[in-house]
């Protein structure tokens, strides 16, 4: 199954994450807004790797005191679309 994903995540610097979803696996990984360098190496690094299993490592990683981060966003909108 192959999907398009724009995902507006909540309570972080970044104002959109959209992504790829083909055959289970993530792809073309991008953050809009958010700290560009270490966004766009979680892009890179999570490239056509499993989605669930990148949920499941993302999930609860927390940015600075607040209960969520730019990369627990990005496992909502995955669990929310897989």
């Amino acid at each position: 199954m192959n999907k398009h994903v724009e995902y507006t995540p909540e309570g972080v610097c970044a104002r959109k994450i959209s992504f790829d979803l083909e055959d289970g696996k993530l792809h073309n990984v991008k953050f809009a807004g958010g700290c560009p360098g270490n966004l766009a190496a979680i892009g890179k690094l999570i490239e056509g790797q499993d989605a669930e299993k990148i949920a499941g490592i993302l999930k609860g990683n927390l940015c600075r005191g607040k209960n969520t981060s730019c990369a627990d966003q990005l496992s909502k909108a995955i669990e929310e679309n897989d």
